[in-house]
């Protein structure tokens, strides 16, 4: 009995060996990202203190410059949104503000709870990732309610496994909702619905191992803002949820403010650029600079595609760089340059460039 579980057993190994050599021969069509132009913002230092009531007070934030409007998850892709969302971004010694500004006719929410799933209603969202390296990020909920939902994650959803804390709270954070119509009213029409936010830079800075207690002129910060949207009708006097037009399945909208073509909020290389400057808003037009080594990370990150795409065609990620095709992805300077480790399981990525080393592992992580 154990000889014939013995060769029975061998026989799988062979098989599924012969499996994955014959896969391994079979080429990986690589997919081609789209052009990537994350948002950009430059955010200014106060120009006057700020009350945080919701309200967005001319006095406090005209000279504040508004991001882009929102548009759908997919970008062009997407249907275009029906209601408008913006942000002002503004900073001093102590932290960073926020005002969001929301249109909406049907102002609804139900969750009172703090750390409550807030994404299930209509809601405002945003992302920090203070070090760029796409791990140790931080995500923020707010509902018209005023009930908030906080949380870190060491790294996206993909990378699992992951840990997701939600018990992590922003420390010295305050915020606040202003309405311009009525909550879970059905019988009126509302105007919008606006928030103001205020984060310590020592809730940020935390999570990042970054030596400062605020940012330098010129800093980058990687951000994005989302809003979440349901489509409601109203039955027995209540908003319920309601399918998006022409589909039968109830779904959310999702409007950011750098779009995200991968589908997902969680997949932080996407999201914006904040660059701060010690200017004062209104005082005079900084432009923002983008940054030399944002190439070199995007290099670094297509190959960190290309070696999940290989794993999914092959079960086991490529053990050269040739077998990524670098050509198709970075510069003839660098794709010279790239080197590689694999284990079974893991492998790291190594690209010396712009007087620096960079390194990408397989769970996305970027460093110098």
């Amino acid at each position: 009995m154990k000889t014939l579980v013995f060769i029975a057993t061998l026989l799988m190994t062979s098989a599924a060996a012969y499996a994955q050599q014959v896969s391994r021969e079979k080429p990986v069509v690589y997919e081609m990202h789209a052009p990537y132009a994350p948002s950009t913002y430059v955010c200014y230092k106060l120009p006057a203190p700020i009350t945080i009531d919701g309200r967005i007070s001319p006095e406090e934030w005209d000279a504040v410059p508004w991001t882009d409007n929102f548009v759908d998850m997919m970008g062009d892709k997407g249907p275009a949104p029906y209601l408008q969302t913006k942000v002002k971004m503004a900073y001093n010694d102590d932290g960073i503000y926020f005002a969001v500004w929301m249109e909406e006719p049907h102002i609804w929410a139900t969750f009172t709870r703090h750390d409550a799933p807030l994404y299930q209603e209509n809601a405002f969202e945003f992302f920090i990732d203070p070090s760029n390296s796409t791990h140790n990020y931080l995500e923020y909920e707010i509902n018209a309610l005023g009930t908030e939902w906080d949380l870190f994650l060491n790294k996206p959803y993909r990378d699992a496994p992951m840990i997701t804390l939600s018990d992590w709270e922003f420390i010295g954070m305050k915020s606040a909702v202003h309405i311009d119509g009525t909550v879970n009213d059905p019988k009126d029409t509302d105007k919008s619905w606006s928030v103001e936010i205020f984060i310590p830079w020592r809730s940020l800075y935390q999570v990042a191992n970054l030596r400062r207690n605020k940012p330098a002129d010129g800093d980058q910060m990687r951000v994005n803002f989302q809003r979440v949207e349901w489509r409601l009708d109203v039955r027995e006097g209540k908003y319920v949820k309601a399918p998006l037009p022409g589909e039968e399945r109830i779904r959310s909208h999702f409007w950011l403010w750098s779009p995200i073509e991968a589908g997902t909020s969680h997949a932080p290389e996407y999201w914006g650029y904040v660059q701060f400057t010690d200017k004062t808003a209104g005082s005079e037009i900084v432009p923002f600079v983008k940054n030399p080594d944002e190439d070199i990370r995007w290099a670094l990150r297509n190959l960190y595609f290309r070696q999940a795409e290989y794993r999914r065609a092959t079960g086991s990620y490529a053990t050269t760089i040739a077998e990524l095709k670098p050509e198709e992805v970075c510069t003839p300077e660098q794709a010279k340059a790239l080197t590689m480790h694999t284990t079974p399981s893991f492998y790291e990525i190594i690209l010396p460039a712009g007087g620096k080393t960079w390194h990408i592992s397989h769970d996305g992580l970027v460093w110098q």
